[in-house]
């Protein structure tokens, strides 16, 4: 993993203790374990555009998004990026650590300064044995991750380019819970989908012109879902 810069202030316990207590994960921890996590996980920054994690780095870790975006990807033999998942504030990831996998081929990049809590594998492990409910919470999330990876195999395997943007599109919406989808260029857009930029602002152009979305400076909005599901539904 690339040297992350740990914050070390007095304000930092209390931040961790709040975080902490309201992360869906780790709602339910008694006193004792709030504060044994507290001690063993590290709270950092990394500057936008920090690559953060890369296949090669050692250990094994699991990453809470404090605050900021983060993108997980990979890159083809060609050179070519796919964009794994754009994750935003409360995301967890690195957790295939747990079940005996490093994020194999993936690249972490800050795509804005972030906020990142950090604990090492054998930490959480010590939790889970203490709290079970904590490895079942892991294990939806990963089920989660892996029906929606899933899900945009097949749209690449199956659909066109309006149909796949569509889609994510929609995905998007539904996960930032707003008709306005912001933080992301048309150059993410496009390697999330597994196509060039200029396709992707085309087919963006179309949907617009169609009055189903509206473009702003990384900023989509949705005007039209009812119309956008069927582009994404017949392919």
């Amino acid at each position: 993993m690339r040297q992350l810069r740990p914050r070390v202030n007095g304000a930092i316990m209390e931040e961790k203790r709040v975080y902490l207590s309201d992360t869906e994960l780790f709602r339910d921890l008694s006193a004792r374990d709030l504060s044994e996590l507290e001690l063993v996980t590290t709270l950092t920054t990394v500057p936008r555009g920090r690559v953060f994690y890369r296949p090669e780095d050692p250990g094994e870790r699991l990453f809470l998004l404090r605050q900021g975006r983060v993108q997980l990807y990979r890159i083809s033999p060609e050179g070519k990026k796919l964009v794994i998942a754009t994750l935003g504030p409360g995301a967890l990831f690195g957790e295939m650590a747990l079940l005996g996998q490093q994020m194999h081929n993936a690249f972490a990049e800050a795509m804005e300064d972030c906020a990142i809590m950090v604990m090492s594998r054998a930490d959480l492990e010590r939790l889970m044995l203490n709290d079970p409910t904590i490895g079942r919470r892991i294990l939806t999330l990963t089920q989660k991750r892996l029906t929606d990876a899933e899900a945009r195999l097949e749209d690449m395997a199956f659909k066109g380019i309006p149909a796949r943007l569509a889609s994510l599109l929609l995905r998007l919406s539904a996960d930032q819970d707003s008709d306005s989808i912001t933080g992301l260029t048309h150059q993410d857009l496009a390697e999330t989908i597994g196509t060039y930029r200029e396709t992707a602002t085309q087919v963006l152009n179309d949907l617009k012109a169609d009055g189903l979305i509206e473009i702003g400076r990384k900023r989509i909005t949705i005007l039209d879902a009812d119309r956008l599901r069927d582009i994404a539904e017949t392919g």
